[in-house]
């Protein structure tokens, strides 16, 4: 069982070397992923490392980690590899066809209902929902608390 756990290292640290190349001095360093990271998943700081920037066409891949922790990994990031801009996005704070808290507001008077949304959405962007006891659809604004807010105007 041992020499196959040493293979499967010796095999991930082969792999990590071919993509990242020898180290060189006086080389820039890019952010790569430190594990697996799945599609949904919030990106932290020790989820990467820093790694000797490969010899390439390296456009549209991110090198910071100001640029990727608190996105949200869109596909599978590998170990080692560089991660292309297009591969995380902001996270969602509404998923389509989850259950969200819809507010109506107008002259003093608060309603707070349950709704589903009918898309993806971020902090501030208008989506729209279907109230669940009425069967009414409304657009609304995402709060960051992850409520939907609608004005009576």
């Amino acid at each position: 069982m041992w020499p196959a756990c040493v293979a499967v290292v010796v095999a991930t640290l082969a792999a990590a070397l071919i993509v990242a190349g020898p180290a060189r001095a006086g080389s820039r360093e890019i952010v790569v992923p430190a594990q697996v990271i799945y599609p949904g998943d919030r990106i932290t700081d020790a989820m990467l490392n820093d790694a000797p920037e490969p010899d390439g066409d390296l456009s549209g891949v991110l090198r910071e980690r100001a640029d990727i922790v608190g996105k949200a990994a869109r596909r599978t990031l590998l170990p080692g590899r560089a991660i292309p801009a297009i591969a995380v996005e902001e996270p969602r704070a509404v998923s389509m066809g989850g259950l969200v808290q819809l507010v109506y507001q107008k002259d003093g008077l608060n309603i707070v209902t349950n709704a589903q949304a009918l898309q993806n959405g971020y902090v501030g962007q208008v989506v729209q929902v279907r109230n669940i006891e009425s069967g009414v659809i409304v657009t609304g604004a995402i709060q960051a608390d992850g409520t939907v807010l609608v004005n009576g105007g």
